[in-house]
């Protein structure tokens, strides 16, 4: 036991130094960063035909005998010495990728890559957005919509393939295509709004602890945590979240007029297969398979707009990383020694 507690004793103090050298570096990289711009970002760009042309080329190696493949590449060469001679000219497809959070935090992206590809597409070609989100804060999405938004103004084709999930404001971003694909098993629809907080006001009371709330407007504090409720401004709180509601069902109603608005606003949400029916979307197929079938036709280009993290973010990642993992360390040999 001695021996354990001498090791123990070692893994704190090892702790302890590697933490102290991540706070002085994070400093060190705050110092330097004083002053300068925020770093930004940089839009990768990558041919998706050629992902799909290395995924062909290594099943063919493997399957093949010799003769058969030498042949293969024989007739491969010549098809692609003749396109150099005498180029297709196909449309492009830019593909993005939206990974939605309560808080939409994928937007900052969004906008970006957006941005580049309206610079450069015409109608002749078309966006593909990858969208998985379960909704969150309504200003959010709200936003991350009318970026999408922008590419039908600009009328640029716009088709978004959901393999997971787009509910409540991801379907508010996935209306605004002007084809949505699902998988078979998505989740669909979500079209309501929703909030709830608690209230723990009598138990304040209980303990002779008063909470007030001063306002200047009627409205200015509907519903509160700490606060006594009333029912006027409980009426109030749902009377907004109505018209919230409305808003997003006349958000729904303009980019798919086709819908029955009233029968599938009510919050419920479908698998692929009856959101088909019920007109939510237009076609039952996964990302991976309309992609390739674009591309059969099409030259494909995946956009990704990535910000650049400054010296004290890396630092900082980097630092709560290393406490992690030292803390699960010796939780994780404290734990053998019981």
């Amino acid at each position: 036991m001695e021996f354990l507690a001498e090791y123990a004793s070692f893994l704190a103090k090892t702790a302890t130094l590697v933490i102290a050298i991540l706070v002085v570096l994070s400093a060190i990289a705050g110092l330097r960063g004083k002053g300068r711009r925020k770093a930004g970002g940089q839009l990768q760009v990558n041919k998706l035909n050629e992902f799909y042309k290395d995924l062909r080329e290594r099943l063919e190696s493997s399957l093949l005998d010799k003769a058969q493949l030498k042949a293969l590449r024989k007739q491969q060469a010549k098809a692609q010495k003749q396109q150099k001679k005498a180029p297709e000219d196909k449309p492009r497809v830019f593909v993005l990728d939206f990974d939605g959070d309560i808080k939409a935090s994928a937007t900052e992206s969004l906008r970006h890559e957006i941005t580049a590809v309206l610079s450069l597409a015409t109608p002749r070609d078309e966006v593909v957005l990858r969208l998985e989100s379960g909704g969150g804060m309504v200003h959010s999405y709200g936003l991350a919509a009318s970026q999408l938004a922008r590419i039908r103004q600009a009328g640029i084709p716009l088709t978004v393939c959901i393999d997971k999930v787009a509910a409540s404001g991801g379907y508010m971003m996935a209306c605004i295509g002007d084809k949505i694909v699902s998988a078979p098993f998505a989740i669909l629809g979500s079209i309501g709004v929703v909030a709830q907080l608690p209230n723990v006001n009598r138990l304040l009371k209980k303990h002779d602890v008063d909470f007030e709330v001063f306002t200047a407007g009627e409205y200015k504090r509907t519903v509160t945590v700490f606060g006594e409720n009333t029912e006027k401004g409980r009426e109030k709180f749902q009377e907004d979240l109505d018209v919230t509601h409305q808003l997003f069902k006349d958000f729904v109603s303009r980019y798919r007029p086709q819908l029955h608005i009233d029968d599938v606003a009510t919050g419920e949400v479908w698998l692929g297969v009856a959101a088909l029916n019920k007109q939510l979307i237009d076609e039952l197929k996964t990302s991976d398979e309309y992609l390739g079938d674009r591309a059969r036709e099409a030259n494909l280009y995946h956009l990704h707009y990535a910000e650049r993290k400054s010296l004290q973010e890396r630092v900082g990642l980097a630092a709560s990383g290393s406490i992690e993992n030292t803390l699960l360390g010796l939780w994780s040999k404290l734990g053998q020694w019981r």
